[in-house]
């Protein structure tokens, strides 16, 4: 399956840019969509030259969330057979060892919350609105919504948010840690891309460590992430492009990495 009725990937230099490209039907997440997003991430991990992905939107807002129209036709059985598959698609952005920034504008509802707590660094405009309303409907998140908001805003506001249905504007989104930027709607999307392109210009090892670091540090122990540390260190301390960031520095000229 082709994408393109729902998602759009286009490139700008080094950065990959996942648009959300169905703006009349609010960018609704459904089969299709999320064929096409996994068309998307086949590309994406044979495409070696990539240093970043932004996911963004067209039209007036990010996403209402589910189709509802492919809610009400979900089964136990099916959910049995796809969930696994369906989480991997949304956890796909946390595991891929480069940057993942999405920009968000107006409404950011259920599964494109849940799609956003994947990524790296969120970027919103100051008339973004976000809801994770699945337990009105019957359900509880099941994309990575009661674990990654969990993570991200601490257990009180996560029951706030899920169980509550409640809805937030950016600025309470900034507040309690939703998001980690908010600009003006004009603003958003080159924001977002500037700041892609800054951290894919650094040395891929540092940017590589660093992100699995982090996630290691958010779901275990201090012993354990001290110990990858130790490894990391060993490893990113005998690359060529350690050695030519520093000697770049002292000699004030723009450093060539190379990716060892």
């Amino acid at each position: 399956m082709s994408y393109g009725k729902h998602l759009t990937f286009t490139r700008d230099g080094k950065i990959g840019i996942i648009t959300l490209d169905n703006a009349r039907g609010f960018n609704l997440v459904g089969t299709e969509f999320l064929y096409e997003l996994e068309e998307i991430q086949k590309e994406i991990v044979t495409d070696h030259d990539l240093g970043g992905i932004l996911i963004n939107a067209n039209g007036d807002n990010f996403s209402a969330g589910i189709d509802l129209k492919f809610l009400k036709g979900v089964s136990s059985e099916f959910i049995m057979d796809n969930l696994v598959w369906l989480q991997s698609l949304y956890s796909f952005w946390q595991e891929l060892p480069i940057p993942v920034i999405a920009a968000i504008n107006g409404l950011c509802y259920g599964s494109a919350t849940e799609l956003i707590l994947g990524c790296d660094i969120r970027i919103a405009s100051d008339n973004a609105r976000f809801s994770i309303p699945e337990v009105r409907f019957g359900l509880s998140p099941d994309m990575g919504g009661t674990t990654r908001l969990t993570h991200l805003v601490g257990v009180g506001q996560a029951k706030r948010l899920i169980m509550g249905c409640e809805e937030i504007n950016a600025e309470e989104a900034l507040r309690i840690g939703l998001i980690e930027i908010m600009v003006k709607q004009e603003e958003l999307n080159d924001r977002a891309i500037k700041l892609a392109h800054k951290m894919a210009g650094f040395p891929p090892a540092g940017i590589r460590f660093a992100k699995k670091g982090i996630n290691l540090a958010n779901e275990s122990s201090v012993a354990a992430g001290l110990l990858f540390e130790q490894s990391q260190s060993t490893f990113c301390c005998g690359t060529e492009d350690l050695r030519e960031a520093v000697t770049a520095f002292l000699e004030k000229r723009i450093p060539v990495f190379k990716g060892r």
